[in-house]
């Protein structure tokens, strides 16, 4: 069977709010588009099934949790993570580079080498090169790889950022040449430099001449104010090739979302939807409302009363209520697939309106409702 290469389409544009799709040979991914984490092969607390019927139409994976667990060889036996989970839709991976922030404490990098690892499981050695990343994304047959980076935490030190560009420029350099010439399969580089406009942009020019299928603003959402992030989004996203798409990884509240598609972006993930189920936060079109509040307790309405999911509509805030405070796991879980199904919802929104030319009123009516 012949596959689909992979392909972007810029549709049009409401100033610099964007509306496309990205072809991919599991299926059309609409942009402004929003990527519910699946780390470990899993959306935690939500079935496959259900997250197909949110509208979900990519989730992202972590290649250096699933190098550790179930491994290269589990994945591919089943050809990939599509038939290990059940998902028959896109697959965007990180390439372990967050990790590499976030597990500081149990690695060191080696430019040459890449990133020495002390398994958090275990405590054995990994080395994950740019090249091993890139092998492990290829086991689990993602759609949309990401190169190996170093993703600085928030300084104001610009050696230190400087560092992780050259890293950074370096190990994508290494991972397009290990990523090959598969067209039916995207490879996206990793800008880095913080909160400084000059280095954002020396990092972007740099990755423009190694050339990608997308590009990704990475180094953000890591402690930085909202202000700081859009900041820096408004002065250096125009410099990313406008035919290519445009992910910010790791952003992921609603008004994160609506300020970064303003200023041109087009992906984006982050865990926050089920974290937040997990601990009784809810995502709805009020904003954001804390199920575990006594104010809730006799409250009758439903959360969305347009979802039919699971029927959910069904479910009243006092009953989530009394799951919670009874810590029965059902309340993660429903609050959790209403916060995925609210933020495809968002996002369609988002779309709908670029394309009717009235995302400003949009932005306007919404931005302030989530903090």
């Amino acid at each position: 069977m012949t596959k689909t290469n992979f392909s972007f389409e810029l549709i049009t544009q409401n100033e610099r709010a964007r509306l496309g799709k990205i072809i991919t040979s599991k299926g059309i991914i609409e942009t402004p588009a929003f990527m519910p984490v699946g780390t470990q092969g899993t959306v935690k607390g939500v079935f496959t099934d259900d997250i197909i019927k949110t509208g979900t139409q990519i989730i992202l994976g972590n290649t250096y949790h699933l190098l550790l667990r179930p491994g290269i060889e589990v994945l591919k036996k089943f050809g990939g993570l599509h038939e290990f989970m059940n998902w028959d839709k896109p697959i965007l991976t990180d390439s372990g580079g967050y990790q590499i922030m976030s597990l500081s404490k149990l690695n060191k990098i080696d430019i040459k080498i890449g990133a020495i690892f002390k398994s958090h499981l275990d405590g054995k050695k990994i080395i994950l090169s740019p090249e091993k990343s890139i092998q492990v994304q290829k086991a689990i047959n993602s759609d949309i790889l990401m190169v190996l980076d170093e993703c600085p935490k928030l300084t104001k030190d610009k050696k230190i950022l400087s560092a992780a560009i050259k890293v950074s420029t370096e190990w994508g350099k290494r991972s397009k040449i290990e990523f090959g010439n598969d067209k039916t399969k995207a490879l996206f580089g990793i800008a880095q430099g913080g909160l400084f406009k000059d280095l954002r942009i020396e990092s972007i020019c740099k990755l423009k001449e190694i050339e990608f299928d997308g590009y990704a603003m990475g180094g953000l959402a890591v402690g930085e104010k909202q202000s700081e992030m859009l900041r820096i989004l408004n002065e250096t996203v125009n410099h990313l090739p406008k035919d290519k798409p445009r992910y910010l990884m790791g952003a992921g509240t609603p008004s994160d979302i609506l300020g970064a598609v303003k200023e041109g972006i087009d992906m984006f993930d982050c865990v926050l939807p089920t974290r937040s189920g997990r601990t009784g936060l809810a995502f709805t079109w009020e904003g954001k409302l804390n199920l575990k509040n006594s104010k809730f307790q006799s409250d009758e309405t439903p959360l969305n009363d347009k979802c039919d999911i699971k029927d959910l509509k069904k479910y009243s805030k006092s009953y989530l209520n009394h799951l919670i405070k009874a810590d029965e796991m059902l309340a993660s879980m429903l609050i959790s697939l209403n916060n995925i199904y609210f933020y495809q919802q968002f996002m369609r929104e988002i779309r709908d309106n670029i394309k009717k030319g009235t995302f400003n009123k949009f932005y306007k009516d919404h931005k302030n409702k989530f903090d």
